[in-house]
């Protein structure tokens, strides 16, 4: 029994500590999501032969970099560790896209990022609605805009490229 109570108190300060970063799923839910928008932009870059779909992955590349090096600036300065690749289901979405080509790949391409985008301006939304870190709260704020706009983007090329999504 004493050992049980020995274990507990020693367990507490991890609770504690845990409990102080209730933010830290969006810190690496958005990493991962950014992750995944430069591994699948670069794709998009290399294998389409639509130059509306390479530069859509170009933008993708140039403005998630941009927002992972924020995001991991800002998770370091709170010490928060973030994955350095993209979730399990999003590797798999870019394995299935490394097996397309031509139109095929196109349209895979666009319906992934739709969904990707809208996915992630969910995960965005939800951080400034409910999120506790003002830190994390102000960056979701911050790159929302972005997010609308390759939303926006990708919804465009998806209707000129006849992609149901």
């Amino acid at each position: 029994m004493k050992y049980l109570i020995v274990a507990a108190l020693l367990t507490m300060p991890l609770v504690a500590a845990a409990a102080s970063s209730p933010d830290e799923s969006f810190y690496k839910s958005a990493a991962e999501a950014g992750i995944s928008e430069v591994d699948l932009g670069k794709l998009a870059q290399d294998k389409s032969s639509n130059q509306q779909v390479k530069d859509f992955g170009a933008m993708m590349v140039k403005d998630h970099s941009a927002a992972n090096d924020k995001l991991q600036a800002l998770a370091s300065s709170k010490g928060i560790s973030l994955p350095s690749s993209a979730s399990m289901g999003q590797m798999a979405t870019k394995a299935k896209l490394e097996v397309l080509k031509g139109d095929t790949f196109d349209k895979s391409y666009i319906k992934a990022q739709v969904k990707g985008h809208v996915d992630t301006l969910k995960l965005l939304n939800k951080e400034i609605a409910s999120g506790q870190d003002a830190d994390a709260k102000s960056f979701a704020q911050a790159v929302l805009p972005t997010v609308r706009s390759h939303l926006k983007a990708i919804r465009a090329l998806a209707t000129s490229e006849n992609v149901k999504s």
